[in-house]
């Protein structure tokens, strides 16, 4: 018996967290399949399976070992339910066109945030403020009204619980919604990492000045890296005519590599764009991550069945089914008629570096719309194929991972974000304002066409809009409705 018992105990110890928490009946350490799609990665299951042992750990076991000890199927069992939950997600995102929420609803929503930002900041001390009585969330709030969000950003809970449990009661059987603790303990965790977690830290102007450094690539010396001298020019003589010759040949040959490779990229991609079937309008589909399930019998845990009308669910409240009309002007509608998926980023680009105050960037701007409107038809195909080229497993499996690593950077929920200091803050706004790109040309010769002779003010201009946390949480629920009203039309009463 002593060999078993300690072969046992080694591969427990050898087991992942998932499956000693979440499986501890399983024979073997392979996990069972969480994604419909048979051609999802493995790793990408074993990382939000990972996920939800941490998640489950920390935010459910506390409380649930003290009430019992013994019980070992609670989290098992409320595993098998986010399962039911995450594959009937994964079916809406691939019946749910997403073309139209990431080429329309989004930029026209961060356009509509700066236009009503900077008109409530034009109205500070005047008497549309009540006399400079009324703040700049305040002016926001009454320009951008939200029924779950208040004038100083407080989010109301019950909006999210609702949105939730009627997620859960779309996405789940009759029989797995019913149970109320456990639909209760699932709802509760996802509220807790969105509006204690998630929320509060991406709404705060230096997290997202932060995000964009980051997506710049920017080093922290940046205000105080210097470029490097010009070495001075040395004698002439023919070794340096042979250096200089050989070097502009090796230049013009690797330019002319780049330009045939270019060349041949784009006429594979255009005869790969022309050869796709352009959907109906009325039916507005778009590849996901995830591919179709070929053989779902043979998953274990069953799909959920067609999601029930917003009239069947009683636990869902009545604002639900008919939404306000205060934030619907803000959610562009989706005219079938026609696509239009570039004008809008070109419009949230103007909006952003105020191109209409420049008489050059306004003439690029309009040059630019005209070629957009020229090659519409072809745009309103390449951009759904770019999409779906981006939007793959690899991209599902970076999010998760990083979401672990930000939530639970050592096993456990990580301790409350520490903001940065008022000096590290204006640091990082300086690194921002200092931003000229990469390249020297760029710096001297696009960057005045563009952003005008000071581009820092122009780039302080764009940055304004986001320094407010208050606002920013405005935009981040208009942001929410619109992704969840995409993959749960039924929710806005469509």
């Amino acid at each position: 018996m002593a060999p078993s018992f300690t072969s046992t105990k080694s591969a427990l110890a050898k087991a992942s967290l998932a499956k000693r928490l979440l499986f501890p009946v399983l024979p073997s350490n392979d996990l069972p399949p969480l994604f419909a799609a048979p051609t999802t990665p493995p790793e990408l299951t074993a990382e939000v399976y990972d996920f939800v042992a941490l998640a489950l750990r920390a935010f459910v076991n506390p409380w649930w070992t003290k009430i019992t000890r013994y019980d070992k199927e609670f989290l098992p069992d409320i595993t098998r339910i986010l399962t039911h939950v995450v594959r009937a997600i994964e079916a809406r995102v691939q019946d749910a066109d997403l073309a139209p929420l990431v080429f329309r609803d989004v930029p026209s929503i961060l356009t509509q945030h700066y236009c009503d930002y900077r008109n409530a900041a034009s109205k500070l001390n005047t008497s549309y403020a009540s006399g400079a009585a009324l703040s700049l969330p305040a002016l926001f709030h009454g320009l951008q009204p939200h029924m779950a969000v208040g004038p100083d950003g407080t989010i109301d809970p019950e909006y999210m619980r609702q949105i939730i449990d009627h997620i859960l009661k779309a996405c789940l059987p009759e029989e797995d919604y019913a149970p109320e603790p456990e639909r209760f303990v699932i709802r509760e965790i996802v509220l807790k990492i969105l509006l204690k977690d998630v929320i509060p830290k991406i709404t705060q102007p230096w997290f997202i000045q932060k995000t964009i450094l980051d997506l710049l690539g920017q080093q922290d010396d940046i205000l105080t890296k210097t470029r490097p001298s010009t070495p001075p020019a040395s004698a002439f003589s023919f070794h340096t005519l042979i250096v200089v010759v050989l070097s502009a040949i090796q230049a013009l040959s690797g330019a002319c590599l780049a330009m045939i490779h270019a060349y041949k990229q784009a006429v594979s991609t255009i005869k790969r764009v022309n050869q796709t079937p352009q959907r109906p309008q009325s039916v507005r589909r778009v590849s996901s991550p995830f591919p179709r399930p070929r053989s779902p019998a043979s998953i274990p845990i069953p799909t959920s069945p067609t999601s029930p009308s917003i009239s069947a669910s009683s636990s869902v409240s009545s604002w639900a089914a008919t939404p306000p009309d205060t934030s619907s002007p803000l959610i562009p509608s989706s005219d079938t008629t026609s696509s239009d998926y570039a004008l809008p980023s070109l419009t949230l680009v103007s909006e952003i570096f105020t191109t209409n105050a420049r008489m050059a960037s306004s003439s690029i701007t309009h040059t630019i719309s005209l070629l957009l409107l020229l090659f519409a038809p072809f745009l309103d195909r390449l951009l759904p194929y770019l999409l779906a080229q981006t939007l793959s497993p690899k991209l599902v499996l970076t999010i998760a991972r990083n979401a672990k690593r930000t939530l639970f950077p050592n096993g456990y929920p990580a301790p409350p974000p520490v903001d940065p200091t008022p000096e590290e803050q204006a640091q990082m706004r300086a690194r921002l304002l200092a931003y000229r790109g990469k390249s020297p040309w760029v710096e001297t010769h696009v960057l005045p066409l563009v952003l005008g002779s000071d581009p820092s003010e122009t780039l302080a201009a764009a940055l304004d809009p986001l320094t407010s946390r208050e606002c920013n949480v405005h935009l981040v629920m208009l942001l929410l409705d619109c992704i969840i009203g995409t993959l749960f039309p039924e929710l806005l009463g469509e």
